[in-house]
């Protein structure tokens, strides 16, 4: 009973002190050092074995993959093929269509693999000018962002995020793992969500809501120009007066090539080496289109490996505290309950997943802990890896965007400088509400088909 109340107590200072802004790295060393105390571990092997083993597996598996995204990421970034991609999107939709306009431009752009807090800055004042003109709330700005770029972009089949290519590792699949069922659930989420979140700012807007920036009152008469400038000098790498952006088809062709390489070389080495095969093509041919944008390569390369090295020592300490807490007994009686629950079997793969992930408030660390633990017992049990793979990458982009997310926190507060109080709700709507509804369905088709 100790051991389950510890669990559990551990788990919920996980996600008290990473809402409070406490860093992940420090938030999960103390929560593993409460989960071993509760739970009999001796506290040196705890921190020195069990924590550094999960920590330093991780990282030794994935960080590759963080490496050249980031870098990919960044290039797009210092190139402007990211702000030529957003400004495409924003003068071919046009005001009317804003907010399906800033979903267009995250998806496009994060499902060719760019870095999400690259596309954030990236298409953030255009989502800004968007607005303005079209005096929608500034609000549901987030929510229009964090839709695009990890709803049904990082779990779809064929995309190059790493909640999709983990699942690899552990069932012996493709990226495209899953088949049409896959396909339709990616859909599904992005029309039904798009629907939503178009719903919900209408209706805001007829009950008399305005563009105001938090803390302004509503119709603030800053012209949009004039906003988006101040926001494109805020960012990393602003653009100089006159915004020189390459061609829009050389800024998606490296996104293209990503995805196509990606899905082909996956048919002839592993999803891991495809990966990096793709990655690093979209980093060359990008370098190559956009020779005369690519200012500072280095300090480019530089800072993508930096972004690399918190992004991945972030995830690894979550990994980390799942490493311990899975050596408690409680751990096992959790696993248990959940293997055994009735129902068709996917369904206790698919709650386990998704409930990790939210604890920890990471997709990706939430698969790390559960999949090394949860892949063997289910594939004992002959089901298909390519349904096992898609369900634990739907499962993984459900209540992973709680309020504590990483994401989420940085879109949010960095990025938009709003409030969750202000925010929030249509994350949770969009991000945590449907697609978790669309992974029991998910479970329900591939349990029949």
């Amino acid at each position: 009973m100790i051991g389950m109340l510890g669990l559990i107590a551990s788990l919920l200072l996980l996600m008290y002190l990473t809402m409070k802004g406490v860093n992940i790295i420090i938030a999960a060393i103390i929560s593993a050092v409460v989960v071993a105390l509760t739970g009999g571990l001796n506290l040196e092997t705890a921190l020195t074995e069990h924590y550094m083993t999960g920590f330093t597996g991780y990282f030794y598996s994935w960080f590759l993959i963080f490496l050249l995204g980031a870098i990919f990421g960044k290039i797009m970034q210092v190139t402007k093929a990211a702000d030529s991609i957003a400004n495409w999107v924003k003068d071919t939709l046009g005001p009317s269509r804003a907010v399906f306009a800033v979903v267009a431009a995250a998806a496009i752009m994060t499902y060719g693999g760019v870095s999400l807090f690259v596309v954030g800055f990236a298409v953030y004042p255009i989502a800004v000018s968007l607005f303005k003109v079209a005096n929608l709330p500034h609000r549901f700005i987030p929510a229009a962002l964090v839709f695009g770029s990890i709803s049904f972009t990082m779990t779809a089949p064929g995309s190059p995020e790493i909640q999709n290519l983990i699942p690899t590792e552990f069932f012996g699949t493709k990226p495209t793992a899953g088949g049409i069922i896959g396909v339709l659930m990616a859909l599904l989420i992005m029309v039904i969500g798009g629907i939503l979140l178009s719903r919900m700012v209408k209706k805001a807007v007829k009950n008399g809501e305005a563009f105001s920036l938090p803390n302004q009152p509503s119709g603030a008469n800053e012209s949009a120009a004039a906003l988006e400038s101040e926001l494109e000098m805020q960012r990393p790498d602003a653009a100089p007066a006159g915004k020189d952006y390459p061609n829009v088809i050389m800024a998606i062709l490296p996104l293209a090539s990503v995805i196509a390489i990606l899905n082909t070389a996956a048919n002839f080495t592993s999803s891991t080496a495809a990966a990096l095969i793709s990655l690093t093509s979209g980093i060359v041919l990008a370098c190559v289109l956009m020779m005369k944008y690519l200012v500072g390569f280095w300090e480019a390369l530089a800072k993508g490996a930096q972004d690399a090295l918190v992004a991945a020592a972030n995830t690894c300490a979550v990994v980390g505290f799942g490493s311990v807490a899975a050596q408690v007994a409680a751990f096992d009686t959790f696993v248990d309950a959940l293997v055994n629950i009735p129902g068709p079997p996917l369904m206790g793969l698919g709650i386990a997943v998704t409930l990790i992930c939210g604890i920890t408030g990471s997709a990706s660390g939430g698969l790390g802990i559960a999949l090394p633990i949860l892949a063997p017992m289910y594939l004992s049990q002959g089901l298909d890896p390519g349904a096992m793979h898609r369900i634990s990458a739907l499962a993984s982009g459900g209540l992973d965007s709680l309020p504590h997310n990483g994401y989420v926190v940085t879109t949010i507060r960095a990025i938009c400088g709003e409030t969750h109080k202000r925010s929030y709700w249509p994350i949770f709507i969009l991000s945590v509400a449907m697609p978790t509804a669309v992974l029991f369905l998910a479970i329900f088709l591939y349990s029949i088909f």
